[in-house]
């Protein structure tokens, strides 16, 4: 008897397509997460990526609960003297409705560089349309 280990060779990755309207952020990341790194099936094997590629239409309709438009806030810096730059979510909202879902999911995702090439599968777009339909994607239902 031996235990079962993934590899490129043995491994299929689906589409799928998620609509995100009226989605919450955090409960949608989780579910994304799991899809990109493999978990969701019996085949997962933690070192290789045995993932699914994602399509997330309509990323600025999603939606916080309670109070995070005006509280959440996003922090970059640039390394230099006084080069930090704080963006509450409804400017982030406003100039870049993708990076909202994109930072969710990506510190869901391992820091490593198979955590890169799981978020390299994920396709974020503002309206409901894509250019991945020669991939034949299934449209993925989330609660």
């Amino acid at each position: 008897m031996s235990t079962y280990m993934a590899n490129e060779a043995n491994t299929t990755q689906a589409w799928f397509v998620i609509d995100a309207t009226d989605k919450v952020v955090g409960r949608l990341a989780v579910q994304i997460a799991t899809i990109l790194r493999g978990k969701h099936k019996p085949t997962y094997t933690p070192h290789c990526d045995t993932g699914d590629f994602i399509i997330v239409l309509n990323v600025d309709k999603i939606k916080f609960t309670g109070n995070k438009w005006e509280s959440k806030s996003y922090q970059t810096y640039s390394h230099y003297a006084g080069g930090l730059k704080i963006t509450s979510a409804k400017e982030m909202l406003a100039k870049k409705p993708d990076e909202i879902l994109y930072q969710a999911v990506k510190r869901m995702v391992p820091r490593t560089k198979l955590g890169r090439a799981q978020m390299s599968k994920l396709k974020l777009y503002v309206g409901s349309e894509h250019p991945h339909q020669a991939q034949k994607p299934v449209e993925l239902k989330v609660s």
